[in-house]
């Protein structure tokens, strides 16, 4: 069944090993910018930001870090800008997730693949989480996914990536472990990044939520949106605790997306060195550390080479999944 590959998958991403790149700490970006493929509010904007502030204040980077938000296609719209304009720019990163992984898998970027640009560093896994309206009458994911067992039609989830994207799979994968026959059915409404969606779901245009835990913390917190279930194998810690897991409500969904970059295909070696050998010294910080903490993200501790095989299997891994669940033939 699909929700056991994707477990098979995601223990694997979660359980990444440390790496470190190779010695490049003369490297110095002149102009640092982090493109976002996304509005802001979401998980590739929270990504850019967090890691831009991170790196100037650990010196790592002597300028503030840019960040250009880029939104369309589900990463697309960015992937191609950077393939076509920016091919050889020492100076940029990109936000990437398993939604870039995804849509990559599935020939949604037209003609690009994932090897035109080199992988970077990951920098923590973000677990998926499904969430509801605070005033919304439904209570607990069984129940949200009742509702669509009886009729896909009557429910419509809101997400930050594209049709057949990585939240678009994660409702997928819920709703296959729940009974639901044709997934094929469920109504997903795709928005360009999590804020956009979550907009849309206190508008009331929507019933729920799928996303990741670190854009949905905020709105949380605001008392906006109210987590019905965590895709994790067992409740988070600390604030998180309070949220229950899909599995402890009889739901075996687990859904784990890896957050990290991507930059230029034609980079030159030392500046992608020079970036690898930041990227892991932040990863491998106190500061980060905290930051991982306080947003509900798990360990990936992935660089350079190893990363690079990482997303490769990725791809390789969801286009099965994708396959089996009716999205690709």
């Amino acid at each position: 069944m699909a929700f056991k590959s994707t477990r098979l998958f995601l223990a694997a991403a979660v359980l990444g090993v440390s790496a470190l790149s190779a010695n490049a700490a003369d490297f110095m970006p002149e102009n640092p910018e982090c493109v976002a493929p996304a509005n802001p509010g979401g998980g590739w904007d929270f990504t850019c930001r967090q890691v831009g502030k991170t790196l100037q204040d650990l010196k790592l980077i002597d300028k503030t870090m840019q960040v250009s938000n880029l939104a369309g296609g589900g990463g697309g719209a960015a992937y191609a800008y950077v393939v076509s304009k920016r091919d050889s720019d020492n100076d940029l990163i990109v936000a990437a997730s398993s939604a870039t992984s995804t849509r990559l898998a599935q020939g949604a970027y037209p003609g690009n693949t994932q090897d035109q640009v080199r992988w970077v560093a990951s920098v923590g896994a973000d677990y998926g989480v499904i969430a509801v309206a605070a005033k919304s009458p439904i209570q607990t994911l069984p129940e949200l996914l009742e509702k669509m067992k009886n009729d896909p039609n009557s429910v419509s989830v809101a997400g930050g990536s594209a049709v057949g994207g990585w939240d678009h799979l994660k409702v997928l994968i819920a709703a296959k472990a729940a009974g639901v026959e044709d997934v094929r059915k469920v109504k997903y409404i795709a928005f360009d990044g999590g804020g956009e969606a979550v907009t849309q779901l206190l508008a009331g245009s929507v019933d729920a939520f799928t996303g990741d835990i670190s854009e949905a913390k905020g709105f949380v917190d605001a008392g906006d949106i109210r987590v019905i279930a965590v895709l994790a194998p067992e409740r988070l810690e600390g604030e998180f605790a309070k949220f229950p897991t899909a599995r402890e409500q009889g739901i075996e969904a687990i859904g784990a997306n890896w957050r990290g970059f991507y930059a230029p295909g034609k980079m030159s070696d030392e500046a992608y060195n020079g970036w690898v050998s930041k990227i892991g010294t932040l990863y491998a910080s106190d500061e980060w550390k905290q930051t991982m903490a306080a947003n509900g993200m798990a360990p990936l501790d992935l660089q350079g080479a190893e990363f690079q095989k990482f997303v490769a299997d990725s791809v390789q891994q969801i286009q099965d999944i994708s396959r089996e669940i009716g999205i690709i033939k």
